[in-house]
């Protein structure tokens, strides 16, 4: 028997632990930079099975220092969305919360996260439970924040480097709206960078029966949308992947007040620094340009935020990932994982220890129900997304803490 068969034997003892653990993580899910309940529940169960427990920056690590050998970190996010969840499961999500900004929101595990912790958990327990057929130092990190890219910046801050071993290799995985059971990975660049830019135009307030005597942001705003869509259309060049999206508008209270101000909130999305650069400048240029058209008082203001690095996995770590994958799952299951215009801050982590890394995807729904994430119906099904989940962070960690056996 090869040492990954021998770690992954009692998987299906564990497994019913491990669903029970995912059904309680998706009933009990807490906004970025909020998991309090979630960060003391994976601690519990790290400490429990051996592992050294560390809280840096608002995220867990477990430390299992098996004798000498190569250090594999692998990195899972842990919070949710501000998203009412209508999967109408038995045990979907009721839980609300208070957003930073006073607002009651309901909360929900609407992008897998709750998927991504209990992998980590049952792949974290199977190789504690199998130190004898491996050598190393596995690293499992459950970070907060991905969705605001506050988390991998939050721990590098709090002294991660610091904290624990520098790993030779970090991995990482997302379920997506694909196919369960399936597993996609590739090389190079397979996510795009990503900015949040929150524009606030300057109107002159009045009744909304004399606008002669105002400058109505509203107009501006509707301008401004309009000619954004300009920019990857018409400026950039065609084939350039790239996204702009205004996500909200928001002015005015009452239908007969012109308001002083209007708000967007915009989101980019780019797979160089010269597009990326490209679309900030267009934006820009076009908002400021559509303000002294309309005699607007004030200059228009720019609050960059949520902004993400690229995901750019490194070849050599990436071919012996696929390549452990494929021996375990097979050809069939490990396919081309296509480049994605979503967005990951897991980069920082690996880039603030010069180490190189592999993400990759898996799958989480059956064939044509699949929808995307932070959609209120995105709750994979149990199986076989979470054995697959399980199965390839072991499979991966192996073919560097036990390469000869694997």
């Amino acid at each position: 028997m090869t040492a990954l068969s021998e770690v992954l034997a009692p998987l299906p003892t564990t497994m019913p632990g491990l669903e029970e653990l995912r059904i309680d993580l998706h009933q009990h899910p807490e906004l970025s930079s909020h998991e309090t309940r979630t960060n003391a529940k994976l601690s519990g169960l790290l400490t429990g099975f051996g592992y050294t427990v560390h809280e840096v920056g608002g995220g867990i690590v477990g430390v299992l220092a098996n004798g000498d050998g190569p250090t594999v970190l692998m990195r899972s996010d842990t919070d949710a969305l501000p998203v009412t969840e209508q999967s109408g499961l038995p045990w979907a999500s009721t839980a609300t919360a208070v957003d930073d900004s006073g607002n009651t929101v309901g909360l929900m595990h609407a992008c897998g996260h709750d998927v991504h912790m209990a992998s980590l958990i049952g792949a974290a327990e199977l190789l504690a439970r199998g130190r004898a057929f491996w050598k190393g130092t596995f690293i499992a990190l459950f970070q907060p924040a991905e969705e605001t890219a506050a988390g991998a910046k939050a721990m590098v801050a709090a002294g991660l480097t610091d904290v624990i071993p520098t790993p030779d290799v970090a991995l990482a995985q997302h379920v997506f709206g694909m196919e369960a059971g399936a597993v996609f990975i590739a090389p190079g660049r397979i996510m795009a960078c990503a900015d949040s830019i929150r524009v606030t135009v300057h109107g002159v307030g009045s009744h909304g029966s004399m606008p002669n005597l105002g400058v109505d942001p509203v107009v501006v705003a509707a301008a401004i949308v309009q000619r954004l869509q300009g920019i990857v259309s018409r400026e950039l060049a065609p084939g350039t992947q790239a996204v702009v999206t205004v996500g909200s508008v928001q002015a005015g209270t009452k239908s007969n007040i012109i308001p002083d101000r209007a708000t967007l909130l915009i989101n980019t999305r780019a797979y160089s620094e010269e597009v990326r650069d490209a679309i900030v400048t267009a934006i820009e240029r076009i908002v400021r340009a559509e303000c002294q058209a309309s005699r607007c008082p004030r200059e228009p203001e720019f609050e960059y935020y949520d902004q993400f690095p690229f995901t750019t996995n490194d070849d050599a770590t990436t071919a012996t990932v696929t390549a452990a994958l494929r021996a375990h799952f097979g050809d069939d299951r490990v396919r081309e994982l296509e480049r994605l215009a979503g967005s990951e801050d897991f980069s920082t982590i690996p880039a603030a220890f010069g180490t190189p890394y592999t993400f990759w995807g898996f799958g989480g729904f059956p064939a044509g129900e699949q929808p995307g994430n932070h959609s209120p119906f995105f709750a994979p099904v149990q199986q076989p997304t979470l054995s697959t989940g399980t199965e390839a962070i072991v499979a991966a960690a192996l073919a560097f803490l036990a390469p000869e056996e694997h």
